[in-house]
């Protein structure tokens, strides 16, 4: 005889594998996408290439070319020779919270 505790234990396993294999699934599809993107030169057509796109966006590419960096190239220390760059990005959210300390937005 199976035991309630037990028919819990089952279902809540059964209920996580499921969810967790559909997150596994999800981001495989990212992955592939990602992988199949489009490789594209750093050139004069891009820009032109980027405006012609629905949307003005190419949703996934990988841009080849020569970049410059601001200050100091990043150094692998794991493989060496291989330097790298980092794209500054900054994100502004005009949201306002509510402050309860101070009871002002």
């Amino acid at each position: 005889p199976i035991t309630p505790g037990e028919l819990l234990c089952l279902g809540s396993s059964l209920a996580f594998s499921g969810l967790f294999y559909y997150l596994y699934r999800k981001k495989a599809r990212v992955v592939a996408r990602i992988q199949e993107a489009p490789k594209l030169q750093v050139d004069d057509d891009l820009p032109a290439l980027v405006s012609a796109a629905e949307g003005r966006c190419l949703p996934y590419v990988a841009l080849e070319g020569i970049v410059l960096p601001a200050k100091a190239a990043l150094t692998s220390h794991y493989h060496e020779g291989l330097q790298g760059v980092i794209q500054k990005l900054l994100l502004k959210e005009h949201r306002l919270i509510w402050n309860s300390l101070a009871r002002s937005w």
